[in-house]
């Protein structure tokens, strides 16, 4: 019997390879086009959620550099400046201002309407007029007021009052100014010399607040502990700094001049700093008599021993610094020795004097 053989069913096996490929685009077209929908859906939501914002707030903000208009709306709604960020970018297409808007800072108030906001970003940042003002360092605080008065026509009183009725703080000034002396000695030496850019509209409070700001900031960067093993604290380092910024020319040496008023006042030796005299006076005379080293004031460091009670001027970052870390010396003692500012250090007072000598003999030092 000859056997029967199926017959030859390759069309039907094309088929259905067919039918599978059509199935399988048909289902890669769909996952597609549901991941695409939830990616939409999700960048939706988040440039059309509305928020909450109390308006008429003034806010400053920043658009970044590169930024669209959909960053740029999702953030001013998250600053609190439009409820609607979606309505934000509706305004940018309306306007046609897609790659017209500006990166810079801006100080906007919420609730503002869209296309005024849109206007206003399209326009650009407001070009502030500003100007440098420079204090020096060593100025008592009557000189300071003196040089901001010169240089932003405001008057003595108009820079003193924001000092005076306590809009500024510090977190280092004394409760009380010393005995009999002016409520403005409290801030001596807690304005940092340095050149500011402000405004050209700076108010004194401005000015003075970021002075103030500045030199707190300053002082809590150091590492204190030197002082601190010694019963002092950050302010008396900042004193020293000012003692320090009187009596040093040269960078290099105000850490030993630091270490010498240390020695001094752990032996408890009067500092019989010439510094303290002239600010006890008053004015600089140009030489220090020996009558005035009697002059009645907390601040005469040859009748008193220990520290001022307040900074004697303002100071610069590397005498900050001194006073933080003084050298490790035995030094109790130091001459001016040159003309370029160098001191000789001493251990013993014989050795000062034969320093003193020949400084006067060299004629560094009046006879």
């Amino acid at each position: 019997m000859t056997p029967e053989y199926p017959p030859n069913t390759s069309w039907q096996v094309k088929i259905i390879q067919v039918f599978v490929v059509l199935i399988l685009i048909v289902l890669s077209f769909f996952i597609l086009t549901k991941v695409a929908a939830t990616l939409a859906s999700g960048i939706s939501n988040e440039s059309t959620a509305v928020v909450t914002i109390q308006e008429g707030v003034e806010v400053e903000f920043t658009v970044a550099s590169g930024a669209t208009a959909a960053r740029i709306a999702a953030d001013l709604a998250q600053a609190g400046v439009i409820p609607d960020a979606g309505r934000f970018e509706s305004a940018v297409r309306s306007a046609g201002a897609g790659n017209q808007l500006k990166a810079g800072d801006y100080l906007l108030t919420s609730g503002t309407d869209y296309d005024t906001l849109v206007a206003i970003i399209v326009q650009g940042p407001e070009q502030v007029e500003v100007r440098n003002i420079t204090v020096i360092e060593g100025l008592t605080i009557g000189e300071i007021l003196e040089s901001l008065s010169e240089q932003t026509g405001y008057t003595i009183t108009q820079l003193a009052a924001p000092l005076l009725n306590g809009s500024i703080k510090s977190p280092y000034l004394p409760e009380e100014p010393p005995d009999s002396m002016d409520e403005l000695v409290k801030w001596e030496g807690l304005l940092a010399p340095d050149t500011y850019e402000f405004r050209i509209d700076a108010t004194p409070a401005d000015i003075l607040g970021r002075m103030a700001d500045t030199l707190a900031s300053r002082v809590d960067q150091m590492d204190w502990s030197a002082l601190e093993a010694l019963e002092l604290e950050p302010y008396d380092g900042l004193v020293i700094a000012s003692l320090i910024e009187k009596e040093a020319k040269l960078d290099d040496e105000r850490p030993t001049i630091a270490s010498v008023i240390v020695n001094r006042l752990e032996m408890g030796i009067a500092l019989q700093i010439d510094a303290t005299i002239i600010y006890a006076l008053g004015e600089n005379r140009g030489e220090v008599l020996r009558e005035d080293l009697e002059v009645e004031s907390p601040y005469n460091t040859y009748l008193y021993p220990g520290l001022p009670p307040t900074p004697i001027g303002g100071v610069r970052v590397a005498s900050i610094e001194a006073a933080a870390a003084p050298e490790d010396t035995d030094y109790f003692y130091y001459v001016l020795i040159s003309s370029d500012g160098t001191h000789g250090f001493s251990e013993t007072l014989e050795e000062h004097n034969r320093k003193k000598q020949e400084a006067k003999d060299a004629g560094v030092l009046t006879p």
